[in-house]
């Protein structure tokens, strides 16, 4: 996230203005005129005081005025400084917390079903898209690896974490491989990587790969190759999102073309995954505004979101993900307890 706003900041009155504005267009999102803001602000000013405010204000690159309109709406640095500094907090009930406590621990009975119940729940409370990684675990190990021939040169990889995951892979070789071929480069691995972290067991496929190749024999080639496919196949549930039609019903969003690119991104995962990957090693709820998440596709959207952990380790992200005239005052109350409460119900189940 950004916080720069060099020597421009602006003073306590157009602070205040600019408070109502950004309040009264994300409950509306329509351009505010000067009239607008001299009824709701509660100020004494004529409107020829607000509107010399609000040059200001545009001056500092806080608001913008639309070509359609004579009223102002927030920039993504206007919506940054409110949020930074002007933004009041609505927290959660004890009994909004409690009823989301329920829902959360007994909607599911795995962490499969865990990911998508919550997912819902984030998007059925801020009538955004909800978005909640599958945890991870913080300390995975290699046990065992084991492979399948099936047809059309594909192989099933059976990968055995911490002496209790299983971890099923359809890979797509080059050729085919016979079941006596498979099961040497599975000893070989085995014998090679069993015992290590699975982050630590890519980095050395990698390696071998890199340097030492060239001394390779056939069966060493063979086991490296495959594995680095099993290794490096990305878990297609890595993450799970809830409500995203819901961002249909923002006119901001409402651009064909917009949405096409925008649930292009939720399918191929990767950009979102990255995105989420940055708030991993973060503290508390994170929040990236427009162009701050760093992705084109995601520069009229805000994204609310943070850690969650199990037994003090951080093992996925949750939050929402909408437009920059989101509800912030309610959706990151939100998100802070939904990280809180599933990283207890991972803990008690």
């Amino acid at each position: 996230m950004r916080d720069v706003f060099n020597d421009q900041f602006p003073g306590e009155r157009a602070q205040h203005l600019l408070r109502v504005l950004v309040q009264r267009y994300i409950r509306e999102g329509q351009p505010v005129g000067s009239r607008t803001l001299s009824r709701d602000s509660g100020l004494d000013l004529s409107a020829a005081t607000i509107r010399n405010v609000m040059v200001d204000l545009e001056e500092m690159g806080f608001i913008s005025s639309p070509h359609t309109s004579a009223g102002r709406v927030p920039t993504s640095r206007g919506f940054r400084f409110f949020v930074d500094t002007l933004l009041r907090l609505k927290p959660l009930s004890s009994a909004e917390v409690k009823h989301l406590a329920r829902r959360i621990s007994t909607e599911a009975q795995d962490q499969k079903s865990l990911v998508a119940s919550t997912s819902a729940l984030l998007s059925s409370l801020t009538s955004l898209a909800g978005v909640v990684t599958t945890p991870r675990q913080p300390h995975a190990s290699l046990r065992q690896i084991e492979f399948l021939p099936l047809s059309d040169k594909r192989v099933l990889a059976i990968i055995v974490i911490n002496d209790q995951e299983v971890q099923n892979r359809i890979l797509q070789l080059d050729r085919d491989y016979s079941g006596e071929e498979l099961v040497r480069a599975a000893n070989y691995l085995n014998e090679k990587f069993a015992g290590r972290e699975l982050a630590q067991v890519r980095e050395l496929i990698v390696e071998e790969l890199k340097t030492t190749r060239e001394r390779m024999n056939q069966l060493m080639l063979d086991a490296i190759s495959i594995a680095q496919r099993a290794f490096n196949q990305e878990d297609q549930d890595n993450f799970v999102v809830a409500g995203e039609t819901n961002l249909m019903g923002f006119a901001e969003l409402h651009d064909v073309d917009k949405l096409r690119r925008l649930f292009e991104a939720f399918n191929a995962k990767r950009d979102i995954l990255g995105m989420l990957d940055k708030v991993s090693s973060a503290h508390g709820v994170q929040i990236f505004i427009g162009e701050e998440s760093g992705y084109s596709v995601l520069d009229d959207c805000s994204l609310v979101v943070a850690p969650y952990t199990s037994n003090d380790d951080v093992v996925g992200v949750l939050g929402v993900i909408g437009p920059t005239r989101m509800a912030y005052e309610r959706v990151i109350p939100i998100v802070d307890v939904a990280a809180k409460l599933l990283g207890s119900a991972l803990n008690s189940k």
